[in-house]
């Protein structure tokens, strides 16, 4: 299964991003966000493995043609703190509206994931659009702290998945943050997987923390999210 890069309106202007298709013709519509690397190849992988499974999959671009390899992780971090908020709350709203538009696609609201800076994004995007996203699931990334939405938007059914070890998102505050938004009565469970680092579930391995078992756990948990809520 292999998609293509699609262009959509976005309040004025244009977005992009890698757009993928089930054989079956039709299904429900899931949102992938990046990592800070960008759009890569990784990136668009998840979306065919979606649509492999009966999604419609589509990972906007939130960085508009950049991006940076593993190696540059200097670069990556700028890309990540340059990107415009706004920009980006956008572009990702606009990829719902192509996602729920698209002929291909089932049902009136669709499925988030995405991966560290994407996982942050998958909660805040999820809080802002309320029920038009029915079911998020974040991978080590989350709004920690006083950087968060306002939580009082978010009705869908929330699954994490976040590591042990790690220095961007630590499990404590992961866990603080599962414990006020269940306080909220919001629907949200976090997995916090014993022994993994960042990035756990990323197979190109970036950061020597690739753990092949809490990745299968987690990827199974997350297309049991999506198949029983969308």
């Amino acid at each position: 299964m292999s998609g293509e890069m699609v262009e959509f309106p976005a309040n004025g202007t244009v977005a992009g991003g890698y757009l993928a298709l089930p054989e079956e013709g039709t299904g429900p519509a899931v949102m992938v966000i990046q990592e800070w690397w960008g759009l890569v190849p990784q990136i668009k992988r998840v979306c065919d493995r979606l649509a492999d499974e009966g999604f419609v999959a589509l990972a906007p671009d939130l960085y508009h043609g950049e991006m940076a390899s593993h190696v540059e992780m200097d670069k990556a971090g700028e890309l990540m703190t340059s990107l415009p908020p706004e920009r980006a709350a956008r572009d990702m709203s606009a990829a719902v509206d192509h996602l729920l538009a698209h002929p291909a696609t089932t049902g009136d609201a669709v499925g988030v994931t995405g991966f560290c800076m994407g996982g942050m994004l998958t909660l805040m995007i999820a809080a802002l659009e309320g029920g038009r996203v029915a079911a998020a699931a974040p991978f080590y990334g989350a709004p920690l702290g006083e950087g968060g939405p306002d939580w009082s938007g978010l009705t869908a059914k929330v699954e994490g998945h976040f590591a042990e070890v790690d220095d961007f998102f630590p499990s404590d505050a992961v866990v603080d943050l599962e414990a006020t938004l269940r306080g909220l009565e919001k629907d949200v469970t976090f997995h916090v997987y014993e022994g993994t680092g960042h990035a756990f579930a990323n197979e190109e391995n970036p950061l020597g923390t690739l753990d092949e078992t809490a990745a299968a756990t987690a990827w199974g948990r997350t297309l049991n999210l999506f198949r029983s809520s969308l």
